[in-house]
């Protein structure tokens, strides 16, 4: 545990569901982990007691067959006779929505998104131009990115997502900011927030003082936040900071089940973390920008291990992020050299 970690609260300490299995974290809630084919190697699932036969189910796992492996045992084991009758989904990245279809349409079961999350996992499972693979080598290489061998492994994952994502139901229900959905006799109320992904849903439950944070806030490593090729000019880190703000008016001592990690406490601690940590890569983008960098430049600074093209193309995206805040900001400013890359300098 960093000293961070040990600044919050861990209510179920070192206790994680095998995959397959089931935990009673609440009443009529259930924690569920499937295992994922990256570095962050977990996601965490949620399964709700809905009506008295039905379950609601809090994202879904990447479309992998070990996580199909995990829903089947979960499914024979622990479902005690009761149908899935609604998958809701926090956001459009695989490792939330890539077995959504499959499970609704294994079960009948409507999908819940917002509008935001629903069309890009549309857009990316079709894998159009823009949201694809090619689309990110352009937009790496104007801000810096020049090595063949990782130019080249980025242009191979032109398939990434739709291998993860192979497809997305084609109707949906709509989820929406301050909505109220009924999950087992509960109200739950959506908290959107932007940045990390186009309109995430986190959902909070004041009678059983519970929040499912999915990726907006974790207890041990930051989310991600991005600069993509489809948003060139876009100022996520921005946006991200400011959807913190829309959990101010949270108990501290709600329980926090995000999509990765440990269910927690002290939700105001980690986010004021959270601000500590971005606002110190800001001032250290800051003092690296005295003379002209390209985002490439910023990603040793930031990132200080190796990385693979999966890595890169989030760490690239981050570096950017910070760097389009501190533009955005008057903070730094925006240079275009004759061949098209793309620097920042104070």
């Amino acid at each position: 545990m960093n000293p961070l970690e040990a600044q919050l609260h861990y209510p179920f300490g070192d206790i994680i569901p095998a995959p397959g299995d089931a935990i009673d974290i609440a009443p009529g809630m259930r924690w569920l982990r499937l295992p994922l084919p990256f570095a962050l190697d977990h996601i965490n699932l949620w399964l709700l007691d809905d009506a008295e036969d039905t379950y609601t189910v809090v994202d879904c796992g990447a479309a992998t067959d070990a996580s199909r492996a995990g829903w089947e045992d979960v499914m024979s084991s622990h479902f005690g006779g009761k149908a899935l009758g609604r998958v809701l989904v926090t956001h459009c990245h695989p490792d939330h929505v890539g077995l959504a279809d499959w499970l609704c349409t294994r079960w009948g079961a409507p999908l819940a998104m917002t509008a935001g999350e629903y069309g890009f996992a549309r857009m990316m499972a079709a894998a159009l131009p823009g949201v694809d693979g090619t689309g990110a080598v352009e937009h790496f290489r104007r801000h810096g990115l020049s090595d063949p061998d990782m130019l080249e492994k980025m242009q191979s994952r032109k398939n990434y997502y739709p291998s993860l994502v192979p497809s997305v139901p084609h109707s949906y229900f709509r989820l929406e900011h301050g909505q109220e959905v009924d999950i087992g006799g509960h109200a739950w109320q959506v908290i959107t927030g932007f940045g990390h992904s186009p309109e995430h849903a986190s959902l909070y439950c004041a009678a059983l003082n519970v929040l499912i944070s999915g990726d907006m806030v974790l207890p041990r490593i930051s989310t991600n936040v991005s600069v993509f090729a489809i948003e060139p000019e876009g100022n996520p880190l921005q946006q991200y900071l400011d959807s913190l703000e829309r959990f101010a008016g949270l108990p501290d001592d709600v329980l926090v089940l995000p999509a990765h990690g440990k269910p927690f406490r002290g939700l105001h601690t980690r986010i004021g973390q959270l601000q500590d940590h971005h606002a110190a890569r800001l001032a250290e983008v800051v003092a690296a920008c005295a003379q002209p960098r390209s985002a490439a430049e910023i990603v040793p600074l930031m990132f200080r291990r190796p990385l693979d093209a999966h890595m890169l193309s989030f760490a690239l995206g981050e570096a950017l992020a910070h760097l389009h805040k501190l533009w955005r900001d008057g903070i730094v400013r925006r240079e275009t050299d004759s061949g098209g890359m793309i620097r920042f300098r104070t």
